[in-house]
């Protein structure tokens, strides 16, 4: 990848359903966890036989697998980081992402033909750091997500031209350097460091005097609210040509422990931005309706980060809770006979507009005028869980696409 145009553009998974998503929505490449060692304990699923399918199933597309190792085990669990490397390699993984110093070490030793990735925890800010990693052996860094436009291409500039170069593009953020957070583990002994964060900072604050037991006082910005830590997420959508010509790599979307929806959603839109920048890298115009798909799914008010200097207008008062306009309506399996086969995911009504999701493409509407259940008999409504049923529609969908329906 490093010294071409083709830019990766790098997706979360949390499970096989999401690993599908991820591939069939336009990833390069897909990072997950196993079943330790990650910092998503919710979103480990994968234990050694499942990661080998996914592997499987990433490189017969021609796609890369990278497996996260980068906690910051305690004592007791070092002795466990052997059989996790093993089962790395025997699986067929691409590559290891770690934090810590001395799991680079063991990796190394473990297994010296894996690639390594050092994680955004280790927090490189410098061309001095990353150089560093190079030298220790690292294929990738992954950057700070502190740094503007302007620091990542002095790192790019003073670092050799094989060392590649990834940063978070889109998702959630976190108010603490890097994710190195420890509020989540003073408060309720959850550490953030070891993929047990309970985001702490998305919760409600108010005041108490010590005096004055039971009385609360808000404390807040504006008379809406008091969560002052809670950030908005990230979304550089609009400025794929400034991170390509700052020297990102890996463009990398935020996000193990979100639906495989979002999953589906976000890689495509950003496979559509990346691949309208790389056909005519010099006259980069995003159009409206790839930008529309970001904001069509579960989020928060969106910010541009660190990216551009100084972060303004980069928390979000009011509340912690998404924005989320649109449902998933049902996941199609066939289309024949003048139907499209699906399996409901959300409730909808003969009569509703629904969305195809169709990879790399402009989304198509149509109306679901007729809907028949799995024995064939018309229904007004589709309300049962992955219930399966039909639609009238002469559209040919390819399979595992999805109907969303708007709120």
């Amino acid at each position: 990848m490093t010294g071409s145009v083709k830019h990766e553009l790098l997706s979360p998974v949390g499970d096989m359903e999401r690993l599908y998503a991820a591939l069939d929505y336009g990833a390069d490449a897909v990072y997950l966890g196993g079943t330790m060692f990650g910092m998503r304990a919710q979103a480990a699923k994968f234990d050694p036989e499942s990661l080998k399918v996914a592997c499987d199933e990433a490189h017969s597309r021609g796609k890369r697998l990278y497996m996260t190792c980068n906690t910051l085990p305690r004592n007791n669990e070092i002795p466990m980081l052997e059989g996790f490397v093993k089962n790395a390699c025997a699986a067929g993984v691409d590559a290891l992402i770690t934090t810590d110093i001395g799991v680079f070490a063991m990796i190394r030793r473990l297994a010296p033909d894996m690639e390594i990735h050092v994680s955004t925890q280790a927090g490189i800010v410098n061309y001095a750091a990353a150089r560093q990693f190079y030298e220790m052996g690292a294929k990738r860094v992954v950057l700070a997500r502190e740094l503007s436009l302007d620091e990542i291409a002095e790192i790019r500039a003073k670092t050799p031209k094989e060392l590649e170069i990834e940063v978070f593009v889109h998702g959630a953020m976190c108010m603490s350097f890097s994710g190195r957070c420890l509020i989540s583990q003073y408060l309720i002994d959850r550490d953030a460091n070891r993929g047990q964060c309970a985001q702490p900072c998305r919760w409600n604050y108010a005041l108490v005097e010590e005096k004055r037991p039971g009385e609360y006082y808000p404390v807040i910005e504006e008379e809406q609210g008091s969560y002052i830590l809670n950030a908005k997420d990230l979304c550089m959508i609009d400025h794929i040509d400034k991170l390509a010509e700052a020297g990102v790599d890996s463009f990398k979307l935020e996000g193990r422990a979100k639906s495989t929806y979002y999953v589906a959603v976000i890689t495509n839109a950003y496979r559509m931005a990346l691949d309208i920048y790389e056909r005519d890298p010099g006259h980069f115009e995003l159009p409206q309706q790839v930008r529309d798909e970001v904001f069509k799914i579960s989020h928060r008010p969106y910010c541009t980060g660190f990216f551009f200097g100084h972060p303004k207008d980069c928390q979000y008062y009011p509340d912690s809770g998404y924005i989320r306009d649109y449902d998933v309506a049902a996941i199609v399996t066939e289309c024949r006979d003048g139907r499209i086969y699906a399996s409901q995911r959300n409730k909808f009504n003969a009569g509703d507009t629904l969305e195809a999701l169709i990879p790399g493409r402009e989304p198509i509407i149509f109306k679901a005028d007729r809907i028949f259940d799995e024995n064939g008999e018309p229904t007004d409504t589709a309300n049962r869980a992955t219930m399966d049923l039909s639609i009238e529609s002469e559209l040919v969908l390819p399979a595992n696409t999805m109907l969303r329906k708007k709120k």
